[in-house]
Order: structure tokens, then sequence, then C-alpha cells
């Protein structure tokens, strides 16, 4: 699967799952060029603003997202990186 692929599979999960008000998706797998253990998935970085972390800490807003995204762990996502905002604080 393309890192293009992979980046919409992420947006359609988390969308579906979290609605989010702003989302943004980078692809950073360039940045890990020949880092060995991830089999070919990608390293990718979201910015993502939802309601559904209004009232949330950081770690319970990082559960919601990888739990939106798990059925693409680890076979098409190697790395996540997250930053989780909710709408009352954005």
């Amino acid at each position: 699967m393309s890192e293009t692929d992979r980046m919409e599979m992420i947006r359609r999960l988390l969308e579906a799952e979290l609605a989010p008000r702003e989302l943004e998706i980078v692809d950073e797998s360039h940045l890990h060029a020949g880092h060995t253990g991830h089999g070919g998935a990608g390293h990718f970085k979201v910015r993502i603003v939802s309601n559904k972390f209004n009232g949330l800490l950081p770690l319970a807003r990082h559960r919601l997202v990888y739990a939106a995204v798990d059925s693409l762990m680890p076979a098409e996502i190697h790395a996540l990186s997250i930053q989780a905002i909710a709408t009352d604080e954005h």
C-alpha cells in the first residue's frame, strides 16, 4: 500500500470515529529511510481537533486516536505522533 493510500485510510478512520473539526496528517516516512523493523509501514504525524476530546486528559485522547486506527497497526502504521486537541481548548 502506498503512503498516500495509508494517509487516506487514516483520515477515513479518524473522521468516522472522532468527527474532527480539524485534521492534519503528515507523512514522515521519508525521515526514517533505512529504519529497520518497520516492515514497510509508514511513520505519520496527526494533529486532530475534536469535541470527543473535551474533558479528557492527553492519555485518554491518544487512546481514542489509537483505537480509531487500530486496524492499521502495525502493518500499515509503524509510528504515529499525535497532537490531540479538545475543541474547548482550541
